[in-house]
């Protein structure tokens, strides 16, 4: 499993990055092998970020050339380069490993 953070500023009010988030929810539910996302804000520092879990760097690599993966920058009007980070999970405390 693996876990991928993707963190960004955005040109959006609060409130239309809600709505973006909640309008694309469904083609992220689509994607196979992504097993959550998790979408949250840094109150320090306003910035926002995916926190996605991923069943193998197979389907990670997949979405990562997916048209959806290329459109997340202008969805958000993502100011300057987005912060990403890729880590493998070696064990999980609940659940199957």
């Amino acid at each position: 499993m693996y876990v991928q953070f993707v963190k960004f500023k955005s040109g959006l009010t609060d409130l239309d990055v809600r709505r973006t988030m909640e309008e694309r929810a469904p083609q992220f539910r689509a994607i196979p092998g992504l097993v959550q996302k998790y979408y949250v804000r840094e109150s320090e520092t306003g910035e926002y970020a995916g926190i996605y879990f991923w069943e193998s760097g197979e389907a990670l690599d997949e979405f990562r050339n997916s048209d959806l993966a290329r459109s997340i920058p202008s969805a958000y009007e993502v100011a300057g380069a987005p912060r990403v980070e890729i880590l493998e999970v070696l064990s999980p405390l609940r659940g199957a490993k």
